[in-house]
C-alpha cells in the first residue's frame, strides 16, 4: 500500500536540482512539493507555515546554511523529517547534520526512482545513511585513536566502528539494530564496550568523544 500523501517542501538553492527534484516528486501518485525555497532562513520560515511531513535540505546555501536551519527546525517542529541532500564535497558536514536531528543524507546523484523511494523509507522512519558516507566515516573513525582520560590509547572493531558511527548520528538504540539488522540486546552489548574503551559511561559525552575523533582524525 502506498503512504498517504507526502508533503515535502524543498530548501535548496540551485534552481535546477529544485525544479529538477519537484518535478520528480509531483508525478508520484503519493506525494507533492507543498513549497520551496532557496536558503535555510527562509525553509525554516517555510516549514512553520506549512508544516511538512518531509523537508529536504541543501547543506551549502547562502543566508542560512541547511545545518543551522536543519537545527532550527527541529529545535521548533521535532517531527519534521529532515532528509540533507549532499554531495562528496559535502562530507565533513554529514556528522553535524545527523547530530543537528536529520533523519538521514540523501547523495545528489540519486535516479528518480532512488529520490521516491528514500523519501517513502523516510516517511516509514527508517534510516538514510548511504553506504558510501558510511564507509567514510567509518574509515575516518578507524585511522584514528584517542587518548582515554587513563592516558591509554583504544581502537575500535569494524562492528563498533560501525555502531559508533550511527551513535554519533543521534540513533537510538532500535534505530542501529534496524539499520545493521542485528537485536537490541547485542546492540547494547557493543555500546558497553564501547563506553569501556573511551573510558566514559554517559551516552553523550561518549558520542561528543567519538564526534572529536571524526573532526580531528
Amino acid at each position: 500500500m502506498p503512504d498517504p500523501n507526502i508533503a515535502i517542501v524543498i530548501v535548496e538553492d540551485q534552481t535546477l536540482v529544485r525544479d529538477g527534484i519537484e518535478i520528480i516528486v509531483n508525478l508520484q501518485p503519493d506525494m507533492q512539493v507543498v513549497g520551496t525555497a532557496n536558503n535555510g532562513q527562509e525553509g525554516y520560515e517555510l516549514v512553520g507555515r506549512l508544516r511538512p511531513h518531509i523537508v529536504l535540505m541543501d547543506i551549502e546555501m547562502p543566508i542560512m546554511n541547511g545545518i543551522i536551519s536543519t537545527q532550527r527546525i527541529k529545535a521548533d517542529y521535532p517531527d519534521t523529517i529532515i532528509l540533507l541532500l549532499t554531495t562528496f564535497s559535502d562530507e565533513h558536514y554529514v556528522v553535524e547534520g545527523l547530530a543537528g536531528g536529520a533523519s538521514g543524507i540523501l547523495l545528489k546523484d540519486f535516479t528518480a526512482n532512488k529520490l521516491t523511494g528514500a523519501l517513502r523509507e523516510a516517511m516509514r522512519g527508517e534510516l538514510l545513511l548511504p553506504a558510501s558516507i558510511a564507509a567514510k566515516l567509518a574509515m575516518r573513525l578507524r585511522s584514528v585513536t584517542s587518548p582515554t582520560f587513563a592516558g591509554a590509547d583504544f581502537a575500535l572493531t569494524p562492528r563498533e566502528i560501525e555502531i559508533a558511527t550511527l551513535l554519533i548520528a543521534y540513533k537510538n538504540n532500535r534505530e542501529i539494530a534496524e539499520a545493521l539488522f542485528i537485536t537490541e540486546g547485542t546492540v547494547k552489548n557493543y555500546i558497553s564496550v564501547i563506553y569501556e574503551k573511551v573510558g566514559m559511561n554517559d551516552r553523550a559525552k561518549v558520542i561528543a568523544r567519538l564526534k572529536g575523533m571524526l573532526e580531528h582524525g
